[in-house]
Formats: C-alpha cells, sequence, structure tokens
C-alpha cells in the first residue's frame, strides 16, 4: 500500500481521536510488513505532512506504538521497527525452552557460562526440599535465537539425581531430553511463576541490553510423579523480545478433574478458575 493512500484513510469527521487513527494506519503497515524490522519510520515532520496532523497526534501515536512494542524511539535518530516479540508457552506447557523454539521453527543455541558442583544455599534448599548445603548441579546459560541472546537462566538441581548431567554438553540439547535419555527422569508436573523486574549490570550485559530495561523473571520448579522437586530454575526473558501464551482453563470446583488436579498437588483458587499445565 502506498503511503499516501494508507494516510489517506484518516477521517476527521470520526468519533475516533486522530491519533488513534494515526496509530492504527501505522500498525497495519507494520503487521503487513509495509516496514521491516529495522527500518526507520517516516520523521514526526513527515509524518505530519502525509497524514495532515499536529505534531502532538503523531508524538501520542508513535509513544503509545511504542509503548506496546511495535516500535523503538531512538533520542536523536527517530522511531525503528521493533523485532516481533518470540512467543513463548513455558508458563502453561511443562516444556523448555529448547522444544518452545524449536516447535515454532526457531533454531535456539545454548551457551553454557558455568556448570559444575556447589552447596545448596538456603533459598535454593527450600526450592527443591532438601537441607542447606547439599551438594546440587548448578548450571548458568545464556538461551538465544540465532545470535541474539532472549534468556538468561540459573539452573538448580540435587547433584546425585543425575550424575552424568554434570558432563553433558547442554550447547544444542533440551536439558528435559537429557533428563530423561541419561536418567529415566521424567518430569510430571511444574510450578511456575512469572513478574516484570528491571535488569541488573549483570543480566543487561550478558543479554546485551541496558541496565534497568525491562525483564520477565520466570521462576520454575519441576516434580517427579512422587511430588519430588527435581529442578528449580530462575530465567530472565527479555522484555522487549518475550511473550508469554497462557491457556486458561474453568474447572468446576466439586468435577472430577478438580479432584484430579488437587491429588496432583494443584490447589484450586475459590473462583474456580486456573491456568492449567496441559499434559504432553
Amino acid at each position: 500500500m502506498q503511503l499516501s493512500t494508507a494516510f489517506s484513510q484518516i477521517d476527521r469527521n470520526s468519533p475516533i481521536p486522530l491519533y488513534a487513527q494515526l496509530k492504527s494506519i501505522l500498525q497495519a503497515l507494520i503487521e503487513q510488513g509495509s516496514f521491516q524490522p529495522g527500518d526507520r519510520l517516516p520523521s514526526e515532520l513527515d509524518l505530519c505532512q502525509l497524514s495532515d496532523v499536529s505534531r502532538i497526534v503523531v508524538r501520542q501515536a508513535l509513544a503509545e506504538l511504542a509503548q506496546e512494542g511495535y516500535i523503538i524511539r531512538r533520542q536523536g535518530l527517530g522511531s525503528f521497527i521493533a523485532e516481533p516479540k518470540i512467543k513463548e508457552s513455558l508458563v502453561q506447557k511443562l516444556t523448555g525452552f529448547h522444544h518452545d523454539m524449536v516447535d515454532q521453527g526457531l533454531t535456539p543455541h545454548t551457551t553454557v557460562l558455568r556448570q559444575g558442583r556447589r552447596p545448596a544455599s538456603a533459598r535454593i534448599a527450600s526450592r527443591l526440599g532438601i537441607p542447606t548445603g547439599t551438594e546440587i548441579l548448578r548450571i548458568e546459560r545464556v538461551r538465544s535465537i540465532g545470535n541474539e541472546p532472549i534468556v538468561y537462566v540459573v539452573t538448580h538441581l540435587p547433584a546425585d539425581l543425575c550424575p552424568a548431567l554434570e558432563k553433558a554438553d547442554l550447547s544444542h540439547q533440551s536439558l528435559y531430553a537429557l533428563l530423561e535419555d541419561l536418567c529415566q527422569i521424567h518430569i510430571d508436573r511444574g510450578q511456575r511463576s512469572i513478574e516484570a523486574v528491571p535488569a541488573g549490570a549483570h543480566e543487561a550485559e550478558l543479554l546485551g541490553i541496558q541496565p534497568g530495561a525491562p525483564l520477565l523473571q520466570l521462576d520454575s520448579i519441576s516434580f517427579l510423579p512422587n511430588g519430588k522437586a527435581v529442578e528449580y530454575y530462575r530465567a530472565y526473558h527479555r522484555g522487549d523480545r518475550s511473550r508469554f501464551d497462557v491457556q486458561l482453563v474453568r474447572v468446576p470446583e466439586h468435577s472430577p478433574r478438580a479432584s484430579e488436579l488437587k491429588r496432583a498437588g494443584i490447589e484450586l483458587p475459590s473462583g474456580n478458575t486456573i491456568a492449567e499445565y496441559p499434559r504432553e
């Protein structure tokens, strides 16, 4: 679509504010591929002339596009089309990052920063349900798509769980697959939480972002069928490149399915609506 044609769609008689109309036009152009990731949008002045609106209208439209992740605004340089966010389902499926990316046709790569044994701190021991000081395997990794780092993750497992894992190459393999192949350990269920946090200096350096940039922090504990915790990890996902999708399942409180979930240790809230981990 010609830019001049697209911007001619602005209707001054519409009850929809001008900035919202301009935002919708720009959003449609981005989603249709008229602009590619990394492309520079026309300047504010050019957008004013193309759409015949004021600079205030243009700035408000661009501010909302930036807030929603469509563009990146760089001081003194202009507005650029952002890379599309990577869809992740790690808060609803018991998969790892590797399998989640492969399922989408992406090629993940892992850089292992550290992989070795150490005594469990009180915090890690409480997550794994083991005594403080118990020997654990700590694995520190940066997960990338292509050459772009997306996730920084630190994983902890009881060291005696799968001794062969200490020397295993995790650069191009799934940790969960290795647990199954090397030690016949099959994870049955998990507990995961997610929150928004600012990047610290360490995470920012590893992920190639600015300190204070938004991260999605994912905490996960995985369990065997007998309820024993076998893995705890904390992952920092880049907020500008990650999006988590969650499928909600309504389960009546006294239904057979609710009883099954409670037996598995999954508590139902009083509202009877939960985010459930689908079984593989």
